[in-house]
C-alpha cells in the first residue's frame, strides 16, 4: 500500500512536470536576464563583476586575538575613512557566539598605520602574541586574480570541447554549456547582491561549481539522448530523481560545514557552493531539461 501511494505521488509530480515543462523555462530565463542586468550594473559601478577581497586586489589582513567587545561597524567605518576600503569580522568560539578575536581587511600596505589605529581604537597593546597580519601586494593580488579568471575560462572552454566531442549533437551540447554558464553567472550575481567579498578560495568554489553543474547536466543528457527504454520524459524524470538526490546530499554536507565552521575562508567557499547548487537545480531541470525534451520531440 505504501509503495502504491508513493508511486502514485511520483506519478502526480511527473504529470505536473510534464504538462508544464516548457512553462518552467520562463523562470530560469527571467533569472538569467535579471542576473545579467545586475552584473552589468555592478561592472559599471565597480569596474569588475565581483567584489574582491585583499587576496585578489592587494592589502592587509590583520587578526587580533581578543575577547573585548567591539563596535564592529564603528571600527570598520574608521578604517574605511582612513584607508578607503575596509571590512571587519568577528571570530567566535566553536559551538558558541563568544568572541575570541576580530579580522580586519584594509586596502593598504601601510602596516604601521593600521597597527597604530587598531591599537588606539581597541585600547590595547598589539604584540606577536595577540596580533598577526598578512600583506598582499596590489600587483601580486591582481596577478592572482587574472590567473584564476584565466584558469576558470580555460576550464569552461575545455569542458565545452569535451561535451561537443562526446555527444556530437549541437542542441544537447549547447544546452549543457549554457546551463553551466548561466549557473556561474547567476551565482556571481547573487554573491554580488549579498556583498560577499570573493577571495582566491571563492574563485576555487566557482571552479568546483563548473564541474558539478556539468555532472548533473551530463547525467540528464546521457539518460535522455543516449539511453533507450520508455519515453524521453520517463528517462528525464529518472535522471531528475538521481540528480536531486546528489544535489540534496551535497547541499546538506555544505550547510552542515557552514554551521560548524568558524573559518571565514571556509564559510565563504561553502556559501558560494550552496548558492551554486541551488541555482544548478533551476538551470538543469528548468532550462536544460525543456531544451532536451524539445529536441527529442522535434
Amino acid at each position: 500500500m505504501e509503495e502504491q501511494k508513493e508511486s502514485g505521488f511520483i506519478a502526480k509530480i511527473k504529470g505536473i512536470y510534464s504538462k508544464n515543462i516548457y512553462k518552467l523555462a520562463i523562470g530560469p530565463t527571467i533569472l538569467v536576464i535579471a542576473s545579467l542586468i545586475i552584473l552589468v550594473n555592478f561592472y559599471m559601478a565597480n569596474g569588475d563583476i565581483m567584489e574582491k577581497d585583499v587576496s585578489l586586489k592587494g592589502g592587509i589582513t590583520a587578526t587580533v586575538n581578543t575577547e573585548q567587545a567591539m563596535n564592529i561597524i564603528g571600527l570598520q567605518k574608521k578604517l574605511a575613512d582612513k584607508f578607503g576600503d575596509a571590512s571587519v569580522r568577528k571570530i567566535t568560539e566553536f559551538g558558541s557566539d563568544r568572541q575570541i578575536g576580530i579580522i580586519t581587511e584594509v586596502a593598504t600596505e601601510d602596516e604601521a598605520s593600521l597597527k597604530e589605529l587598531l591599537s588606539q581604537e581597541m585600547g590595547m597593546k598589539l604584540t606577536e602574541q595577540n596580533y598577526s597580519l598578512e600583506v598582499m601586494g596590489s600587483s601580486l593580488g591582481s596577478a592572482f586574480y587574472k590567473q584564476m579568471i584565466t584558469a576558470m575560462i580555460a576550464a569552461f572552454l575545455l569542458m565545452a570541447i569535451v561535451i561537443f566531442f562526446v555527444f556530437r549533437t549541437f542542441v544537447p551540447s549547447m544546452a549543457m554549456v549554457l546551463a553551466a554558464l548561466f549557473d556561474i553567472l547567476v551565482t556571481i550575481a547573487i554573491v554580488d547582491l549579498l556583498h560577499i567579498r570573493v577571495s582566491t578560495t571563492g574563485i576555487s568554489a566557482f571552479l568546483l561549481l563548473i564541474g558539478y553543474s556539468i555532472d548533473t547536466d551530463a547525467l540528464l543528457t546521457t539518460r535522455v539522448i543516449k539511453r533507450t527504454g520508455g519515453t524521453a520524459m520517463d528517462r528525464a524524470f529518472k535522471s531528475i530523481g538521481t540528480g536531486l538526490t546528489m544535489t540534496l546530499t551535497a547541499l546538506v554536507a555544505v550547510l552542515s560545514g557552514l554551521v560548524v565552521s568558524q573559518s571565514p575562508v571556509i564559510k565563504e567557499m561553502f556559501i558560494i557552493i550552496a548558492i551554486g547548487l541551488c541555482v544548478d537545480v533551476v538551470m538543469t531541470y528548468g532550462m536544460n531539461a525543456p531544451m532536451l525534451l524539445w529536441y527529442v520531440k522535434r
